[in-house]
């Protein structure tokens, strides 16, 4: 169960961190 928490948690931060790292340099997509 806290394999699906500790999961999930590094998905959700890795799809936000990706999407502030779009905002900030939107000249390379």
């Amino acid at each position: 169960m806290i394999l699906d928490y500790a999961l999930g948690g590094f998905a959700a931060a890795f799809i936000l961190s990706y999407l502030v790292y779009a905002l900030i340099r939107p000249e390379r997509f």
